[in-house]
């Protein structure tokens, strides 16, 4: 009998799997492989059809929802992007005459992968530009986007150089900031560097008013960064920055800076420096530090020679000294101008009264120390006023006494003599006194005469300010409005009584007229003031500085004027030197401030 070999499906189990007999036994199971390729060709489908439904989704996405996106990457790959530089604002004085503009200029730079030639490149740049070959041929090798040439390059050289059709090498617009006075307020506008950001002064206070946002030229490139030619180019304009006026009066200005460079070619004094303000609002028309410096050529020492055998650190050093503004970042013992402050506590506090007689041997002896006054044999006899009018030392020291360190401190407090002005000015120092708890009897007698103390000029100007204008302490300031708003600035009522004010504002107009600031009296006009003469530290050196501080009208003042001498040579009191010094600006600006004279007694 034939022996069959039999196969089962097992349906009931796996449809793949089969039985095999042999002679009705079973002997094992196998694969149907038809079955298997049919599943595994239904899974491929599947799959297929999952991971293109899932592309397409994908693609859709990115076709509908990211098309702004990828069109960026793609034009940020192909453009090449070239910045249009923004117009910086113009600074104008108070009556609209430009202090800081912009020239047109160029800026030259190489592009290295649109480079043909670059051989004639590097001879033409540095025969145009007068620069060293070797200089430009390191940038014409550097491969990357851009290599900066040369930034300020007049629109006649620019031009030469596009005559020369030299591929790679581009000519863009730029600005260049020009001061039309050169050396007038040079320490208070300041200037701009090689990119137009401000570097000192004004310029730095309001840069971001003055500053402009850029523009730019999106160039087509192709996949090797070269610009495709009459390729379609996209511009964004550049927005301007914003105009600044300012309080500065370009007229009394120059007059200042006249005055002061008189004074110290006549002393032959260190430095020279005026500020010139209106004591109701902190407006400044003039602030004048002599030498001054060309804001056109700001790295140019002034009267220095063998400046190219000079190191950079010891260079930088003598910069930083030319660009110093005394007037705001430096301190110094005030002298008797600060009589006008210990005059204002003393009288506010109700220690004294104008009418108070003192005596004046000449000195006073305070603890172990004898502390002189400026006249040898003394004043003998006199009131309160007649004290202030001779500037007498020891009325004064008197003064200090009955007051008290705690009580003038407050004075101190409430003139604003520990806090900075707040002036837009960069760098503005702050005073140094002594701690409250280490002022003795010798402190409390110097500081009433303004030694041992170190105020800036500008705290001075506040102080006095309040003194006379009713009590109201003011914040000095040379920014008046933008092209788009009106500056405000603080003020702070209450620094003293008015009836103290006025009181003060009488006492110190007799100090002209008939005390040791006569020479300052002008005839026809009340004029208020005080002289000082202040030793500088160390003592005994022979150096002074020598100042005076005046307003008017001594009825309302408008305009204050502080002037200080930094170690004149041969006569050094204020009130000698000084005071003919305001005295002659006041005679120039009076008259255009619109006061008129008046000759009634």
């Amino acid at each position: 009998m034939k022996r069959r070999r039999i196969r089962k499906k097992i349906s009931n189990h796996n449809p793949i799997l089969e039985i095999i007999h042999y002679n009705n036994t079973k002997i094992g199971y196998f694969y149907n492989m038809r079955t298997v390729q049919k599943r595994r060709a239904l899974l491929l489908i599947v799959l297929i059809l999952a991971m293109t439904t899932a592309v397409s989704i994908r693609l859709g996405y990115v076709m509908i929802f990211q098309s702004e996106r990828y069109l960026k990457l793609a034009k940020d790959l192909h453009q090449r992007e070239r910045e249009i530089k923004a117009p910086r604002g113009v600074i104008y004085d108070r009556n609209g005459v430009i202090l800081a503009g912009n020239r047109a200029v160029c800026s030259i730079s190489v592009i290295h992968s649109q480079i043909t030639d670059p051989e004639r490149v590097i001879t033409q740049l540095s025969s145009i530009l007068d620069i060293d070959e070797e200089e430009i041929r390191k940038k014409v090798e550097t491969i990357s986007a851009r290599e900066k040439i040369k930034s300020n390059v007049s629109k006649e050289i620019a031009n030469q150089i596009r005559d020369q059709k030299l591929d790679g090498v581009m000519v863009d617009e730029d600005y260049k900031r020009y001061y039309p006075y050169e050396e007038l307020a040079s320490t208070v506008l300041g200037f701009t560097g090689a990119d137009n950001q401000g570097i000192i002064g004004l310029e730095v206070t309001y840069e971001s008013v003055l500053k402009g946002k850029n523009g730019k030229i999106l160039t087509m490139t192709d996949g090797k960064g070269k610009e495709i030619k009459n390729a379609e180019e996209e511009r964004q304009e550049p927005v301007a920055g914003k105009d600044l006026y300012l309080t500065m009066d370009v007229h009394i200005q120059k007059y200042a800076q006249q005055i002061c460079e008189k004074v110290k070619i006549a002393k032959k004094a260190k430095r020279v420096s005026m500020v010139v303000m209106n004591p109701q609002n902190g407006e400044i028309f003039a602030m004048v530090n002599v030498p001054e410096f060309n804001l056109n050529e700001p790295y140019k020492l002034k009267n220095v020679k063998n400046t190219d055998q000079m190191s950079a650190k010891k260079k930088q050093e003598k910069l930083n000294q030319m660009w110093r503004n005394w007037c705001v970042n430096d301190t110094y013992e005030p002298g008797s101008t600060f009589k006008i402050v210990t005059a204002a506590a003393g009288l506010e506090s109700g220690a004294v009264k104008e009418s108070d007689t003192f005596s004046c041997p000449g000195f006073r002896i305070v603890e172990d120390r004898r502390i002189r006054c400026h006249k040898a044999g003394g004043h003998g006899g006199e009131t309160f006023r007649e004290g202030v009018m001779n500037s007498c030392n020891p009325v004064f020291m008197d003064v200090a006494a009955r007051v008290g360190k705690k009580r003038m401190y407050d004075y101190y407090k409430k003139l604003g003599l520990f806090e900075k002005t707040g002036i837009d000015v960069p760098g503005e120092a702050n005073s140094i006194m002594h701690a409250l708890k280490n002022i003795g009897a010798v402190e409390l007698a110097t500081m009433a005469f303004g030694q041992s103390i170190q105020i800036t000029p500008l705290q001075l100007l506040r102080a006095a300010s309040a003194a006379v204008n009713g009590g109201k302490l003011i914040t000095p300031h040379f920014g008046l409005k933008t092209s788009k708003e009106v500056l405000k600035y603080e003020e702070r009522q209450g620094a003293l009584s008015s009836s103290t004010s006025a009181l003060l504002r009488d006492i110190l107009e007799d100090v002209v007229s008939e005390g040791s600031g006569k020479r300052a009296k002008i005839e026809g006009y009340k004029i208020g003031g005080k002289t000082a003469t202040s030793e500088k530290l160390p003592r005994r050196t022979g150096k002074y500085i020598s100042s005076f501080l005046g307003f008017a009208s001594a009825e309302h003042p408008t305009v204050m004027a502080l002037i200080l001498i930094d170690e004149p040579e041969g006569v050094y009191y204020g009130g000698t030197i000084a005071a003919p010094a305001v005295k002659e600006l006041f005679e120039n600006i009076l008259p255009y401030l619109g006061m008129k004279q008046s000759f009634d007694s």
